[in-house]
């Protein structure tokens, strides 16, 4: 029975070669095999594109922009097949395949970066990205562009600028990009204070932690972990980097409210000292010994 099958199958397929019609009839198969082709894997595509998109109009578009390629290339192999030739339809594949990457390799790459977004999700909307030394919040990511609200910029701070930038996704792949919450909520942020040899060391800490305490309260509750001190010498005096947990987004503003809460503290405490560059200068003299011009012995300076 299989072996009956096979010459009947035989003897159709030597009636297509020699048919006259030879041309129309691989066209129509060429058409035929395309459609089932578009259909089937239209369907997986599709189902997963729109579970994974982080909006749905992108989702959207790329299917549009799929069902405008599989009909252009149905459209081209339906034409070509009309030669009858199965080795001329393969040279033209060859050759379109090659022309369409050269002269669409931007486009097609963009797109490429995209589908590696939503597979890979290195960032999503609203994290907060540096991109081709770009910092910036992701406001929207699309078939060929990511666009970013530019943190920082002529401003010289971590603050939104309203500065729309969009970084082409056809450069995605040769980037390094950095997410400041890729995998957790909240970063390290360091407030260095740099206080005199004289200071008191634990005033300093107190008035350091509790500044941060104060600020954060809401993210030491969420995470469970306090603001801690490290500490380092310098010439003039101590380094004291205090080191706490905050959102990317509120970087600058829990910055300027724990320097402002130090700044009064310290202002109020006699027991610490800010460290800043001073020259002071202190005369030494003997009972006997002539002292310069505009000198005061009494207060020795």
């Amino acid at each position: 029975m299989i072996l009956d099958f096979l010459t009947q199958a035989g003897e159709v397929l030597n009636g297509i070669i020699n048919s006259p019609f030879r041309g129309i009839l691989l066209s129509i198969i060429t058409i035929i095999s395309l459609l089932i082709l578009k259909t089937v894997s239209g369907h997986f595509v599709k189902r997963y594109v729109y579970k994974h998109a982080q909006v749905e109009t992108n989702a959207q578009n790329f299917m549009a922009v799929w069902g405008y390629v599989w009909t252009a290339i149905i459209a081209i192999f339906g034409i070509i097949s009309l030669s009858g030739s199965l080795k001329t339809l393969g040279i033209s594949a060859g050759f379109l395949g090659m022309v369409l990457g050269w002269s669409l390799q931007a486009p097609v790459t963009g797109i490429a970066a995209w589908l590696m977004l939503i597979l890979k999700r290195p960032f999503k909307i609203g994290d907060r990205v540096i991109i081709a030394g770009i910092t910036g919040d992701v406001m929207d990511i699309t078939l060929t562009h990511v666009i970013l609200n530019q943190v920082g910029g002529t401003v010289s701070s971590e603050e939104r600028s309203g500065r729309g930038i969009l970084i082409p996704n056809a450069i995605l792949f040769g980037q390094t990009i950095t997410n400041f919450t890729l995998e957790e909520e909240y970063i390290l942020v360091e407030v260095p204070v740099r206080i005199t040899f004289e200071s008191n060391w634990q005033d300093a800490e107190r008035i350091l932690v509790n500044a941060a305490k104060v600020v954060t309260a809401d993210v030491i509750s969420d995470v469970n972990e306090d603001p801690f001190i490290r500490a380092e010498l310098f010439d003039a005096g101590i380094m004291m980097r205090l080191r706490y947990k905050c959102r990317p987004v509120d970087r600058a503003s829990s910055l300027s409210d724990i320097v402002k809460i130090i700044f009064h503290e310290f202002s109020k405490n006699e027991n610490v000292e800010f460290c800043y560059a001073h020259s002071e200068v202190i005369y030494s003299w003997k009972d006997n010994a002539i002292l310069p011009s505009g000198i005061n012995k009494t207060s020795g300076t």
